[in-house]
């Protein structure tokens, strides 16, 4: 029997959760034992229920391959085989709030990737380079809940994390306004060129919803935890425009910053570049080991050359340069399936296991 912790994967057939059984493939702490997803699927083997659908650029897991897929509605009995489970679930946000809330009040732990409880005041939504401190929160949810180990922690949305760590890297010099113009690869949406071809040579300047996330999410990652709930950052003030550019995975960000307080171009990279938050001082698994690089040349980061830094966990930023409107402006890039995805999800569970908020039921 291993000793690792047994996960579920719920929505396991769409395009994150291949992506989380990818990256769970030789996790050392987790192992998939089960794959819940809708009725459709349910009673198929893993590999049937995905058939020609895999989008991942490795193959399909072998240990997966023959698991019989769970009906993801059926909440005491996923919940019965597994510790903990990821949540990427493909239903509308009342849906997704109500069966991750059943999932927690069976006392199993739920980290989601999906957006429809990042505004719950009482569940943590989590880069855990950035506010480690919010999971205390947790605390709060399960006397609402009424559980003892049970509760929902969320990641933020892929489109933030491509500048929210600069920002908070550079947070002694006060940023108070932020100008970003997001490039989004449709894989966000779930897509491939295949899938979706009217996107090849194309550009969309709209994606759903995207804006506000982008604008408002990032308040409340740089906020603080106190009395028993998320205070928003009242700064910096952001505005956004979100595009979908026909790239496959890396979200591109081009951002403009005003600072209170003044800095050399030096100093806002040093402070890039030395940025340790807990999981690097942990050593999670992972972790990147640097999570933030600056990349001198004028043409990077590129998403060709530069998504898979620190095997998509890392954040590359470059093109520091002064403004003359705004103080400096920048170019960040980050792996939106990983990073911003299912990647963040396994760090976020990493976390919490090593905080003891996750561990082996009985």
């Amino acid at each position: 029997m291993s000793d690792r912790l047994r996960v579920g994967i719920l929505g396991g057939t769409g395009m994150v959760g291949q992506r989380f059984i990818s990256l769970l493939e030789n996790h050392p702490w987790f192992e998939t034992t089960v794959i819940a997803a809708s009725g459709r699927s349910a009673g198929k083997t893993y590999e049937e229920a995905v058939g020609g659908r895999w989008k991942m650029d490795t193959p399909m897991p072998e240990a997966v391959k023959k698991l019989i897929v769970m009906n993801v509605n059926e909440v005491e009995k996923v919940a019965a085989e597994v510790d903990f489970v990821f949540s990427a679930v493909d239903m509308t946000k009342d849906e997704i709030k109500a069966i991750e809330e059943a999932y927690a009040k069976t006392e199993t732990p739920v980290v989601s990737n999906n957006s429809a409880h990042r505004w719950t005041p009482d569940v943590p939504m989590i880069i855990p380079e950035i506010n480690p401190e919010h999971v205390k929160i947790i605390e709060e949810q399960k006397k609402r809940l009424g559980t003892k180990r049970g509760f929902i922690a969320v990641k933020p949305n892929c489109s933030i994390q491509s500048y929210t760590p600069a920002l908070k890297a550079w947070e002694e010099f006060e940023p108070y306004e932020v100008v970003a113009t997001t490039y989004q690869a449709i894989s966000g949406a779930g897509k491939t060129f295949k899938d979706w071809p009217e996107m090849v040579e194309n550009v969309i300047p709209y994606i759903g919803g995207e804006e506000e996330k982008s604008e408002k999410e990032p308040l409340r990652v740089l906020g603080t935890c106190e009395d028993g709930e998320i205070k928003l950052a009242k700064e910096p003030v952001i505005t956004c425009q979100c595009i979908r550019v026909p790239v496959l995975n890396g979200h591109t960000a081009a951002v403009f910053v005003k600072f209170r307080k003044k800095a050399t171009k030096e100093q806002l990279i040093e402070k890039l570049t030395s940025y340790r938050g807990l999981p690097q001082e942990l050593e999670l698994p992972s972790a990147p080991k640097q999570f933030i690089q600056y990349m001198e040349e004028d043409n990077r980061p590129q998403v060709k050359l530069d998504v898979d830094f620190e095997k998509g966990m890392g954040i590359s930023i470059g093109r520091i340069r002064e403004d003359h409107v705004y103080d400096w402006k920048f170019v960040g890039l980050s792996h939106n399936t990983v990073r911003g995805a299912a990647g963040g999800s396994v760090l976020c569970a990493e976390f919490l296991k090593a905080q003891g908020y996750i561990r082996a039921k009985g």
